[in-house]
């Protein structure tokens, strides 16, 4: 057994010869380039690549295998240059009976084997949505309904960012996920957190206690792979390891979540859209204090604070501890060309934030970048709230 990063919620902005899949991601973001990202700059070991239903990116990884860095594992997942595993996955937008009778929608990560399965698993998904070519695009199936086609072609579905105000479960959806999946709810093994919660919110809902978390980035753009990401105890990098780490199935298993702090999150607290502040009241409001608008975001603190059936977070035995983690974009003082010279000195984002000691980086970079480093590291920032869209904001101690 060994240990490994995993970061299973990458998207693909543009096809290799500049099709678009998913518009709002940058058009680096292809099959290619995330595979080189992840083994020359992130030093991630399993990533998932979550719009491979798209036939353009089934095109795209067919002439990736004939190039020879690349070979498909008999066990599941592409491994690339021996050092990196590719999950095939698709994001899925499911349409739902949402609360109060709403109409709701809500995303599901979908991962399968190997590319034959994903290939059929694309044909069956163009039957139930206008334009398969485009990532994430809503579907007339439900949740409940995906499960089982998901299952017919070898896959596994996690539900996405379960708490954001848009395109969730438990955000637009539903007060329990079992409510959507019923008798399959047992199915489900593992949600993902988002970034705007961790696991001491999460776990404040009792239905969660056997489900794993998982913390990804979803990211849509190169630099933001690696901003969440969870360390697995895994015998070998494959789909069947991962799926059995997901169930803690021999001796496999999540050994920790790094995620943001939830303040840093796009969507941590309940946003007003009319004034444009963040309202960190100490109660969930569905109206401005400020301004007295009823055109708030609601946050995904205060969504939990109101689903919620424990009066305080009591996490199972065998939850991994959640370590809060600032990427090299949220510290002050690193701007793209400083980020640049500290990848290209040493190596990894996993080495940077991990493993190098301060008289590592001050040799290098100077007392102050060092600082700035280091006391993120080691928890000494203020972290300010997030709302509406907007990122939260780090500042650190001198």
């Amino acid at each position: 057994m060994y240990e490994i990063f995993a970061d299973l919620h990458v998207h693909i902005g543009r096809s290799k010869a500049g099709k678009p899949i998913k518009i709002t991601a940058a058009r680096s973001l292809n099959f290619e380039n995330i595979a080189k990202e992840c083994y020359e700059r992130k030093g991630i070991n399993v990533v998932g690549i979550i719009d491979c239903a798209s036939p353009y990116v089934i095109e795209d990884i067919e002439e990736f295998l004939k190039t020879g860095e690349a070979y498909e594992l008999e066990s599941g997942g592409i491994i690339y240059k021996d050092k990196v595993c590719i999950l095939l996955g698709s994001e899925v937008e499911t349409s739902e009976k949402g609360r109060n009778g709403k109409c709701g929608s809500a995303h599901n990560i979908c991962f399968f084997p190997h590319l034959k399965d994903i290939k059929a698993f694309s044909n069956e998904l163009s039957h139930h949505l206008k334009n398969i070519t485009l990532s994430t695009q809503r579907t007339d199936l439900s949740g409940y309904d995906l499960i089982d086609i998901v299952e017919k072609y070898n896959g596994i579905l996690i539900p996405a960012h379960v708490f954001t105000p848009h395109k969730s479960y438990y955000g637009n959806c539903t007060d329990r996920l079992k409510e959507i999946f019923k008798e399959k709810f047992d199915k489900i093994f593992a949600i993902e957190l988002g970034l705007s919660s961790d696991t001491y919110l999460a776990d404040t809902i009792s239905e969660l206690e056997t489900k794993t978390f998982l913390t990804n980035s979803d990211a849509h753009s190169l630099p933001k792979i690696a901003r969440e990401y969870n360390k697995i105890q895994v015998e070998d990098i494959s789909f069947k390891e991962i799926v059995k780490a997901l169930k803690n199935e021999d001796g496999r298993k999540i050994i920790a979540n790094y995620g943001l702090d939830p303040k840093l999150g796009k969507y941590h607290r309940t946003y007003c859209d009319e004034c444009n502040q963040t309202i960190e009241t100490k109660e969930p409001v569905e109206k401005c204090p400020y301004c007295n608008s009823e055109k708030v975001t609601f946050g995904v603190f205060d969504r939990i604070e109101l689903i919620k059936d424990k009066k305080e977070t009591k996490s199972p035995a065998n939850r991994p501890p959640y370590i809060y983690q600032i990427p090299l974009g949220f510290i002050p003082g690193l701007g793209g060309k400083t980020i640049e010279k500290l990848l290209n000195t040493f190596e990894t984002e996993m080495n940077i934030i991990h493993k190098l000691s301060k008289d590592d980086i001050e040799a290098q970079f100077g007392e102050k970048i060092a600082n700035n480093i280091v006391n993120a590291r080691e928890g000494k920032a203020t972290i300010h709230s997030g709302g509406g869209g907007n990122y939260g904001k780090v500042s650190v101690k001198e």
